[in-house]
């Protein structure tokens, strides 16, 4: 059973993210499955710091965004998600290729959402393990 109460589509999650910073880093909704949505983001000049190695800032930048739309599709019909706070752990340095990250939530409530969000390499190694903590408010996009 899906625990999604506002279902969108991949086409339709990667056309909200149009003129965005989103935009910008080139992330892109993959899939979305039951219990979990999917995103990727390239390791490029766009996503470097200067030693040329991923920026913890665009791994935070990927987690928000795919916790973010996680959090909109499982929240209730007439509510809007914003972000209260996000945590990361950054484990492993990545200089090139795509990064993944795939958000799964750890409690959805009336008020406040939390999400997991882990980012892994294309060798499907932890990269970065993100924490995003969303307040439910009344609302619609």
């Amino acid at each position: 059973m899906s625990l999604w109460k506002q279902a969108r589509s991949v086409d339709e999650m990667n056309a909200l993210m149009r003129n965005t910073l989103a935009e910008t880093l080139d992330i892109r909704v993959e899939a979305i499955d039951d219990e979990s949505v999917t995103a990727s983001m390239p390791v490029d000049a766009r996503t470097h710091q200067p030693m040329g190695i991923l920026h913890g800032g665009a791994s935070v930048a990927l987690a928000e965004t795919v916790g973010s739309m996680s959090a909109a599709m499982a929240a209730e019909v007439g509510t809007v998600c914003v972000g209260l706070d996000i945590n990361a752990n950054h484990l492993r340095k990545v200089t090139s290729g795509r990064v993944t990250g795939v958000a799964k939530p750890i409690h959805i409530g009336r008020t406040t959402q939390v999400w997991e969000i882990r980012i892994r390499d294309e060798a499907d190694r932890d990269v970065c393990i993100s924490r995003l903590t969303m307040a439910v408010i009344p609302g619609s996009l």
